[in-house]
């Protein structure tokens, strides 16, 4: 069986918005693997409320404010097993808020094992307090008025009040 140690780590979020739920499992998994790669998958057939460059620019802000030299921001469509491949990451981090996550997080793990076995998924819970938190909650809230403050970065939430201040919708 050939060697699968691997340093380099492959975080992919769709990220519409990015969350501190995300952050949080992005920062964490800094501090245990060497290089993380904190990628953006882009899924041509959805329309997102923000660009790829905005959601790039404020996964940035995650990284910065963390103060993390070992992540790089990028992105890719298609396959996340294929990107892996093309960046030399052996690992796929997922992160993980619950039991429903769980299950799809196993069974995306498996079909990627079929596609390359040399790449392996491991997963990483969420903090506690970011357990319920996801990005179509936030557009929610922030679409009514609430304030996502508590839920994202204070640059990522002036980037979805903008948005939605031109007029586009969550």
């Amino acid at each position: 069986m050939p060697n699968r140690k691997s340093n380099h780590v492959l975080y992919p979020i769709s990220g519409n918005p990015p969350t501190w739920g995300h952050a949080d499992v992005m920062e964490r998994a800094a501090h245990t693997f060497g290089k993380i790669t904190w990628a953006l998958a882009v899924n041509p057939a959805k329309t997102p409320l923000f660009s790829r460059e905005d959601r790039l620019a404020m996964m940035a802000e995650y990284v910065t404010y963390f103060k993390l030299d070992n992540v790089t921001l990028d992105f890719y469509e298609g396959s996340t097993v294929r990107y892996a491949e093309k960046i030399g990451a052996g690992v796929i981090l997922r992160g993980l808020r619950n039991v429903s996550d769980l299950q799809l997080e196993m069974e995306q793990s498996m079909g990627n094992r079929g596609i390359n076995p040399n790449i392996e998924t491991i997963a990483m819970f969420t903090s506690p307090r970011f357990s319920v938190l996801n990005s179509s909650l936030i557009r929610e809230l922030a679409l009514l008025g609430e304030d996502i403050g508590e839920y994202v970065h204070p640059n990522v939430a002036k980037k979805v009040a903008e948005s939605l201040k031109r007029g586009h919708s969550a």
